[in-house]
C-alpha cells in the first residue's frame, strides 16, 4: 500500500463530492488541525493541546503521538505513518506534515 502526504501548509478547499481516499483525506486533516474544545458539540474530538508552551522538541513529541492517537480513533480508516513539522517554533507557528496509509485500499 502507498503513504499519501499529507501537508497542512497547502490550501485547502472541502470537497463536498469526494472519492473514497479524499474523503479519508479531508477527515485526517481536519482532525490534525483541530485541538479539543475548539468543536460545537463534540468537545472532546481531535487531539489535546494542553501540551502547548512547552520547549519545541518536547511538543513535536508529544503532539506526534497525540496526531496519531487522535487519527486513529476517530478516522479508522486511516494510520499515520510519520509525522514531522514544518516550522521554527519561535513564530509561534507549526505545521504538521503527516504520511498517511489509507487500510484496505484497493
Amino acid at each position: 500500500m502507498s503513504e499519501l502526504l499529507l501537508d497542512t501548509r497547502e490550501q485547502f478547499v472541502i470537497n463536498f463530492a469526494p472519492t473514497e481516499t479524499d474523503e479519508i483525506m479531508q477527515n485526517v486533516r481536519m482532525i490534525i488541525l483541530s485541538a479539543m474544545q475548539t468543536c460545537p458539540m463534540h468537545r472532546s474530538f481531535a487531539w489535546d493541546g494542553g501540551i502547548l508552551d512547552r520547549p519545541i522538541n518536547v511538543v513535536q513529541s508529544i503532539l506526534g503521538a497525540r496526531l496519531i492517537s487522535a487519527v486513529n480513533q476517530y478516522e479508522p480508516r486511516a494510520e499515520l505513518t510519520g509525522v514531522t513539522f514544518a516550522g521554527d517554533g519561535a513564530s509561534g507557528l507549526m505545521m504538521p506534515i503527516a504520511k498517511v496509509r489509507i487500510k484496505n485500499a484497493q
